[in-house]
């Protein structure tokens, strides 16, 4: 009972996911389990966090060249939809989450093959606009009243670390907006409709000098752990696994290392 009434809460959120396109390397096709050697083949189909998107494209785009007659398809947002999308029978053979127990939700319904992987941990950082204007050094800064700050919403991993991080620098921070994801938190930074956000120091990192970054100790207090697993539903379990040994192999940290994302 507890199941279905899980499932039957996270339809709106599984009708959002259906209908909305999917980032992908290339164009989706039918998913297979794999070649009759057991090779990858075929489409895989991976959700994965929005503060992943610029390292799963680049490992994505490696496996296809490596894998000839795969098809990487990518559907990027928060952690928490994307979950709860999964949760609710949205088709998809990867998930790759931006917390453990946003992970969990997924895992205590019996929908991952076997333990997810830790594969990266990442740290926050405060994004401010270029040249950092108003002097933002630190997260008490951020109770300026006219300061304009966003922050990510509550209910997704870099949302939950914020409210930790802050609340381990003993600041109280009433942002201008609550946003569903990182990427949208920073947009709001990069198009200077807001002063500062606290995102990922990944995405600061992917965004160049469109936006400046400050590390603050505190940030140390809220490292989220990424896992993940192919999910039991995959309809491409050769291929799917193969993502996962990519994304956890030594190449793959490699490419998240100068993203910076940390080792777990």
């Amino acid at each position: 009972m507890i199941r279905s009434a899980r499932r039957t809460a996270a339809l709106a959120a599984v009708t959002l996911l259906t209908v909305l396109p999917l980032t992908a390397c290339s164009s989706s096709g039918d998913s297979t389990a794999g070649g009759s050697d057991g090779s990858p083949k075929g489409t895989v189909t991976v959700f994965a966090a929005s503060s992943l998107k610029e390292t799963f494209t680049a490992l994505g785009e490696r496996f296809e060249a490596r894998h000839p007659g795969t098809e990487v398809t990518f559907n990027f947002g928060g952690s928490d939809s994307l979950a709860a999308g999964i949760v609710g029978g949205a088709p998809a053979d990867v998930f790759a989450a931006a917390s453990t127990t946003t992970m969990d939700r997924v895992a205590d319904e019996g929908l991952t093959a076997g333990d997810p992987a830790t594969f990266a941990r990442n740290r926050l950082e405060i994004a401010t606009v270029p040249g950092n204007p108003h002097g933002i050094t630190s997260p008490t800064d951020l109770a300026d009243p006219g300061l304009k700050v966003v922050l990510c919403d509550r209910s997704v991993p870099c949302g939950a670390a914020a409210r930790k991080a802050l609340t381990a620098a003993g600041v109280q921070v009433t942002p201008a907006s609550y946003e569903q994801d990182v990427k949208s938190a920073l947009t709001k930074v990069r198009l200077k409709e807001a002063d500062a956000a606290v995102v990922y120091r990944t995405d600061v990192r992917a965004a160049g000098d469109k936006v400046d970054g400050v590390d603050f100790p505190e940030a140390a207090q809220a490292v989220n752990d990424y896992p993940i697993v192919r999910l039991e539903s995959s309809r491409s379990s050769a291929t799917a696994d193969a993502f996962v040994a990519l994304v956890t192999s030594p190449e793959g940290r490699n490419v998240l290392g100068r993203a910076g994302f940390l080792t777990p």
